[in-house]
Formats: C-alpha cells, structure tokens, sequence
C-alpha cells in the first residue's frame, strides 16, 4: 500500500523473479481493451537498450540542464514526464535498474488512474470489484460492487512503464546512479548541482527530488515528518484453485494494534497474493506477528513465500517544507501520502506531475525572487489538493486508531458508508469531501476520536 522511491528489504526465497511477467493483461486508458502480452517485454527490451545507449553516449550527460529528477518511481517518472512533455531537457536518475521489486500492494484507485500519461496502458494484474472486511480476524463480511472499486499491479511492471513513457516525452534515463546530496549555486550560476557516490555531478536549472522517504534531497530541503509507519509484505505464489477463489475481491483486516491493518491484494495473472500489513514504528516485532497470525488465519501459510519485505512509509509534518531554492521534492521524498491507509502511488503520481510543470517554471525565472515564488505557487499548488486530503486523513486516521470497529461496522452494514468507500477508492470523491459534504461522516469521526 506503499509508495515507489522508498527503499525496502526484502528477503528472496529462491533465484527467479517473483512475478511472472508472461501473462499480465495490459489496459488500455482507464477501463479499456486489452493490450497484448508480449508488450511487457518489448518495452523492457527497449528500456534496456536506451538506458544503455544514454549512458554511454559521448556528451550526453555534459551541460546544463532545464530539470534533473532524483529517483524513476512514480512520483518521479511523472514529473520527468511532465517536465519533458513542455520540451525541456531532463534527466532522470535512479539508482536502480528497471524493472526492480518494490514493497507495495500496488492499488491503482481512481485518483492514480487520472493522473497517468495519456494513452498510458496499465499491466492490470487483476480488476477489483469485492471487498472481505474483518475485525481482527473475525465478523468477517463481503462486499461487492458492480463497477470496478480499483485495479492491482505488480510495481515493476507498472513502474517500468512509467519510466518508458517519461522517455518517449524525451526525458533521459540513467540508472546506477546513487544521489549524495545536491548544492545550490547562487551568482551568475543560478543551478542547483546535484553529487553522486561515483563522483559525478549534474548541473541543472530545477531539481526534483524524488528519492523515496529516506530521501537525500529531501533532507536538503528540510522535510520532516509527523507519523512514521512500518509496512510488512510477502509475495506468496499460489495454485491456480486458490488464485482463482481470489480473484477479483481483496481482503482488509482492522489490526490489534492501533492504527493496524492488513490487506490481501490478488495478483491473479501472476498467480500470487501480496499479503501485508502496516502498523506505528516502534512495535517491529508485533508487527511481524501480525503479519504471521494474519496469513495463518487466510489458510495460506502452508505456500511458501517469493519474497519477503518491509519499508516505512512517512508523512510529513504540516508545516514541512516543499522546496528549497531551485529544488522541489515529491512524492514520498516530500511525505505525501494517504495518512490512513497510507496509499501512496495516487499520491506521488499527483505531486510528481505538479513538481515537473512548476520544475519548468523554476528553472525559466531569471532572478532569485522569481524562483522563490515559483516554488511557493508549487507549495500552494500541493497544500491546496494534496494537504487538505491528508488533513482529512489525519482525521479519519485518529478516529480508526480509537474505534476500528465503528468503521468496521460502518462498512459493512451501513450502506452510505459502504458506497462512500466505493467512490474514494473509484476516484469520485475524496476522504475530505466525505467529511465535508456528511454531517454522519462527521460525527462517526467525531464520536470515534473520543
């Protein structure tokens, strides 16, 4: 449920991928028909073949340039998309190659959907339109829905992509480039010079950061955080009866800890479950007992699993900074994200095409005082959408952390509420118009948070 630049470990339980990429079914556009197959792989081929060339072309990399963008997760590929789509020269860095394991459930919820390049074609794992909800293991109940609730990926799939249409808008791509720190040059300058471990540096009008939570750029610009939580996962493949008893439904269970919850997301082309949950830091090893009694209770820790991993996830404090001179941040480097459920991709796929279109800007102001305003209509921008609804999620969040089981009731018996769930997660409304618009939203939260 996690988002794409942080880093994750992750223990491997054998030597080959673990996700088989042959057969996942590719949309087209929101909803649309089905791409072939093979196309994964051609544009894997592909990406591999550019990186190659850009990174050892004679010049390439020399120059100034309009924007350099740390870290090609999804906050980052889309702002090098937006970025490049406006002509600009860009470079994107990433310290690792594609196509990479992340730690994520890979929900694409509406909202996600709406901020992909156009023509952009999702390697849809599956289409969700049912929901199993328990409390703690038990009082569990399904619900369903006639139109799709949201879509799942594998993120290396979908963050590969991602790359590649940032490519074809003309950004470049080079990989194996671990960022140190990044420096503002003042005077007649007027860049920002990003340093790598290698030794290398990048000179660039506007920078990006978007490096994931432990981010080096973001530490430049000062960002800090006010809710620190630990995501636990495992990729477990299962037998094609079991895969197909899930497909189409994913499972949420309201955690013993506060705060808790674990989820089931169906990787039916792949024929695996991504089973994980995420609590507060502090209370690892509950944590990870959680996540075990969790897969014993679905009858699933007789498969062993491909992998196993964790990251936090952070979100920033309220007054955390967005920028710092030429340089923006993004996605979780920035800590945006869903406080509550801690969704993070919708988050950085948003903010990462605002800090491409307001990078352009920076980098086009011709003196300081045009950059700093610049970089405050960015904040604003991003305060305006983005801040309101994790201020809404804040709220719901200390609500869950009181009273799971009002929410667990609600969803499950309260029909409003059910569709209320039903249309944030289809990208219809948000946790902040729910709150805004019903006066029983309201006093749930209210009532809960006491």
């Amino acid at each position: 449920m996690t988002d794409s630049g942080s880093p994750d470990s992750r223990s491997p339980h054998n030597a080959s991928s673990p996700h088989d990429t042959s057969g996942p079914q590719a949309e087209r556009g929101p909803l649309d028909a089905d791409a072939p197959a093979e196309a994964a792989f051609e544009v894997e081929a592909e990406a591999d073949a550019v990186v190659g060339a850009e990174a050892d072309g004679p010049g390439r990399l020399d120059g100034v340039w309009d924007v350099v963008v740390v870290g090609a997760g999804p906050a980052g590929s889309s702002a090098a998309y937006a970025a490049a789509a406006q002509g600009r020269r860009v470079l994107l860095l990433d310290k690792a190659e594609h196509p990479r394991y992340k730690t994520c459930g890979g929900g694409i919820i509406g909202p996600s959907r709406d901020s992909l390049p156009p023509d952009f074609e999702l390697p849809l794992q599956d289409r969700v339109h049912a929901v199993t909800f328990a409390y703690r293991g038990r009082f569990a109940r399904t619900r369903r829905s006639k139109r799709m609730l949201f879509g799942l990926v594998n993120r290396d799939e979908f963050d590969l992509r991602l790359v590649q249409a940032a490519k074809q808008a003309g950004a470049v791509l080079v990989t194996g480039v671990t960022v140190t720190g990044v420096e503002q040059r003042g005077g007649e300058h007027r860049t920002a010079l990003v340093t790598a471990a290698d030794g290398r540096t990048f000179e660039a009008r506007a920078v990006v950061g978007a490096d994931g939570s432990a981010s080096r750029i973001g530490r430049h610009v000062g960002v800090s955080f006010d809710q620190i939580d630990l995501g636990l996962e495992a990729e477990i493949p299962v037998p094609p009866e079991v895969a197909a008893d899930w497909a189409g439904r994913i499972h949420l269970d309201w955690g013993p800890l506060p705060g808790s919850y674990g989820w089931v997301f169906p990787k039916t082309e792949s024929g695996s479950l991504t089973v994980g949950v995420i609590s507060a830091r502090g209370d690892g090893e509950r944590t990870k007992q959680y996540l075990a009694a969790y897969i014993r209770r679905l009858g699933l820790a007789g498969f062993p699993p491909s992998v196993e991993s964790g990251h936090l996830t952070r979100c920033r404090a309220e007054d955390s900074p967005l920028s710092r001179g030429r340089v923006l941040v993004a996605g979780d480097a920035a800590g945006l994200l869903e406080p509550w459920t801690r969704e993070g991709i919708s988050y950085a796929l948003r903010s990462g095409r605002l800090a491409g279109e307001w990078a352009v800007k920076v980098a086009e102001a011709g003196n300081a005082g045009e950059v700093r305003r610049e970089a405050l209509n960015y904040a604003f921008a991003i305060k305006a959408g983005l801040g309101v609804e994790m201020r809404a999620g804040k709220q719901m969040l200390n609500a869950f952390e009181h009273r799971p089981y009002l929410f667990h009731a609600a969803v499950c018996l309260v029909d409003p509420a059910w569709r209320a769930f039903a249309r944030t997660t289809q990208g219809h409304t948000t946790f902040a118009q729910v709150l805004r618009d019903y006066r029983a939203a309201r006093r749930l939260a209210a009532l809960a948070s006491r």
